[in-house]
């Protein structure tokens, strides 16, 4: 079998195609990946064809934060790569129009790689399904702008324009992979049909340099082995934040300077997508840009953060209790998510206040529910359950 893989090229939606790539060519299948930096060295060490996600010609079509802006050129090198490497099944992310209708033009099934938790719509007339409060106005509000730029999309190139229900059930492809766990969607909810939870497919360059990462990107050596020490001398609790876009709403920024000057813990910031920024004066606060995290989560006591899908599962696979503050994108819904499910609390109002944050921390319930996530999300086998369903779309 031939498997063309292609995802949005930031962390949180490459490395779950990478994971999900590596099990795939496991399997025997020849495998393709568009897939930059660390994540495509990887992939290459391990045999995978690897192509660029960026090219003079289309450098932004793998983009996540322009991903209603480049579908047409995402539509031409997926559908220029397919061509020419003849896949069974294309395998891409969740907000990628142009893959999706690259693979329709070409008549192949397409397997959608989602976030941890469904942000449309439930199925409808279903128990838990909802309807006319905030939440599910939130999942029919984001579906419409979400099928707003397919549609345009589709108009653009020419394509026929399907009517709304039937362009909705396009966007879920052939299958629709979740990356998170019954538990974090609306009790009794009922998903729609081709949707369904696979696990997290939790995967993070080597540590190290293997697969050609430098030590900087790998967390053993260079600037990871810096870091340790640094962590070690200042000597306090470590709490592990992942800074999530901000969608016009209040940055994190003067909860974490107040949260961690002259008080018993210490941050590590992970300014993600976000601009560079300096922690206040005297603050026991480090700030990174990283292309893995788990290092840091292994050694963290909590997780802060706004409710993005790849911190997430990482608090959750390591153990930790997670404190969200969500502005927008998939942030609320998530958050709310995880506040349902028992492993999050709402981030403390009152940053000087540390001693609200350690007890939030060490709540026992907030544990022994992040406990029994933890237990199921490891047990999930998300790789091999991701490659299965891809397996049967290509048949």
């Amino acid at each position: 079998m031939k498997v063309l893989l292609c995802p949005l090229s930031s962390g949180g939606f490459l490395y779950p195609a990478t994971a999900a790539a590596l099990e795939l060519h496991r399997r025997g299948h020849d495998v393709t990946l568009f897939a930059p930096g660390a994540a495509g060295r990887a992939a290459a060490a391990a045999g995978i064809a690897v192509l660029p996600s960026a090219t003079d010609g289309a450098p932004h079509a793998f983009d996540v934060s322009r991903w209603f802006r480049d579908g047409a050129s995402q539509y031409r090198v997926v559908r220029e790569a397919a061509r020419a490497l003849r896949p069974d099944v294309v395998v891409t992310s969740v907000l990628c129009p142009g893959a999706l209708l690259a693979a329709e033009t070409l008549d192949l099934p397409a397997v959608v790689l989602g976030l941890a938790c469904h942000l449309w719509p439930y199925a409808e007339g279903a128990p838990g399904g909802g309807g006319g409060d905030a939440d599910s106005e939130d999942r029919e509000w984001r579906l419409t702008e979400t099928l707003r730029h397919y549609q345009a999309l589709r108009e653009e190139l020419g394509l026929r324009i399907p009517e709304p229900r039937a362009a909705a059930r396009q966007l879920y492809g052939a299958a629709f992979l979740l990356r998170g766990h019954p538990d974090l969607e609306r009790p009794g909810a009922v998903l729609p049909s081709g949707v369904g939870h696979v696990g997290p497919l939790w995967w993070e360059p080597p540590a190290g340099g293997a697969g050609g990462a430098g030590d900087d990107e790998g967390g053993e050596g260079g600037e990871g082995a810096a870091l340790a020490a640094h962590l070690d001398r200042v000597g306090k609790p470590v709490v592990y934040v992942h800074l999530g876009r901000t969608f016009g709403g209040e940055s994190l920024w003067r909860w974490i300077d107040e949260a961690f000057t002259g008080t018993g813990l210490q941050a590590v910031v992970e300014l993600a997508r976000t601009p560079d920024r300096a922690p206040a004066p005297g603050s026991d606060v480090i700030t990174v840009r990283r292309p893995r995290m788990g290092d840091l989560l292994a050694r963290a006591e909590a997780v802060v953060g706004n409710g993005t899908s790849a911190p997430v599962l990482g608090a959750l696979l390591h153990g930790k209790p997670l404190l969200l503050r969500p502005n927008g994108g998939e942030q609320r819904l998530l958050a709310a998510a995880c506040l349902r499910a028992g492993v999050a609390a709402p981030l403390p109002e009152r940053p000087a206040e540390s001693e609200a944050l350690v007890r939030a921390v060490a709540d026992p319930r907030l544990r022994t529910a992040v406990g029994a996530l933890e237990a199921a999300l490891a047990q999930a086998k998300s790789a091999a359950a991701a490659a299965q369903v891809i397996e049967e779309a290509a048949r």
